[in-house]
């Protein structure tokens, strides 16, 4: 896995090594790039070691942040048992999994001789800044390294724009799985979405991760999609495939799930829609490529519901249809759009998107 960096020390004996934890999705990876991006520049003669689910090989390389993954994972949220670190300890661990006793321990296990976390009552020899509930996930962790001096930028959200081409470019991406019931918004809105989406013309790809392939095929077919729209569903899509996807797409419609990060990260317009969980802790920058549709009670908690629950989440389900549809011919009526650091023309005019708005013909 290379990085970037013009005076990155080559591997070799010798070399000092640091730990990173982040052993969660595609999404976690994601959130956590400004952090790693700080910790590549305090630490270029570093090699930094990303311990994650070795699905995520080429999305970490991807990064260009860190030089290799350490297969580690566990289920769902959990913190791994165990981790095959090799060799010398490393001279630096830093916990961007979790803010208590099991990723801390697991990193004290491998006497490292540095571990940057958060502090908790349960591992008092560890220093560190309060742990925030209500804070989003790109900011906690820059404010984590922000604390040891290390700095960081939350806004430094970019990774490289892929080297392969779109396999549809200028599509509209429409992405109705998450990893969990409650981020699901129902599949029958996101066929109704992707449908009038097609009837005015523009292509449009229905993404599906590893086991989702039943739900794309579905959202495809009510929407009158050919097969070949459907990408992905009996594996994930392979990672340098969808990023050039993405990449090359006038926006993403997807849930609170990694896809709307991957957008965030190659600067590509997204409608995302939200329900359990607040979008100030997981939602894109504020930025005119992307549109948040979220209706919270009026508690003002930022965890209204269960973001990992079985059915889909109340709030979530108050999203109708003509709101989607509305977002998305907004973010069409924008002449161009920096994709992944290339300008991309839109020919499409104002006339067009408004239309597509007007066009809704199935209620939400």
């Amino acid at each position: 896995m290379n990085a970037p960096a013009r005076h990155r020390t080559p591997p070799g004996p010798g070399r000092p090594r640091a730990l990173v934890l982040r052993a969660l999705g595609l999404g976690d990876l994601l959130t956590v790039v400004p952090a790693l991006r700080a910790l590549r520049r305090h630490l270029p003669r570093h090699e930094i070691v990303l311990a994650a689910p070795e699905r995520l090989t080429e999305a970490a390389a991807a990064t260009g942040l860190v030089d290799r993954l350490l297969p580690a994972s566990a289920a769902g949220r959990a913190v791994p048992t165990d981790l095959a670190w090799t060799g010398p300890p490393p001279d630096l661990a830093v916990d961007l999994h979790g803010n208590g006793p099991p990723s801390h321990l697991l990193l004290q296990r491998l006497r490292p001789g540095r571990i940057l976390a958060y502090a908790h009552p349960g591992t008092p020899g560890i220093p560190g800044p309060r742990w925030r509930e209500d804070e989003h996930e790109r900011e906690r962790w820059c404010r984590l390294l922000d604390w040891y001096g290390i700095a960081a930028d939350p806004a430094e959200v970019q990774i490289p724009a892929p080297s392969v081409p779109s396999p549809a470019p200028g599509a509209v991406i429409v992405h109705p799985g998450a990893d969990a019931a409650a981020r699901c918004w129902p599949k029958e809105r996101f066929a109704a979405v992707a449908g009038e989406v097609r009837r005015r013309g523009h292509e449009v790809v229905v993404t599906a991760g590893a086991g989702e392939g039943s739900l794309a095929r579905f959202v495809a077919a009510e929407a009158g999609l050919p097969p070949a729209a459907v990408l992905g569903g009996a594996q994930d899509v392979p990672f340098d495939r969808l990023a050039a996807l993405v990449a090359g797409a006038r926006c993403v419609v997807v849930g609170d799930t990694g896809l709307a990060h991957l957008a965030t990260a190659l600067g590509t317009a997204s409608v995302v829609l939200f329900g359990p969980v607040a979008p100030r802790l997981w939602g894109p920058p504020v930025d005119a490529r992307h549109r948040v549709l979220w209706h919270p009670a009026g508690d003002g908690s930022a965890h209204p519901g269960d973001a990992h629950g079985r059915v889909p989440d109340e709030r979530l389900l108050t999203i109708t249809v003509g709101e989607v549809v509305s977002a998305i011919g907004e973010l069409l009526k924008r002449p161009q759009a920096t994709i992944a650091g290339t300008q991309c023309a839109h020919p499409e005019t104002d006339t067009e998107a408004a239309a597509l708005t007007r066009g809704l013909r199935t209620p939400g």
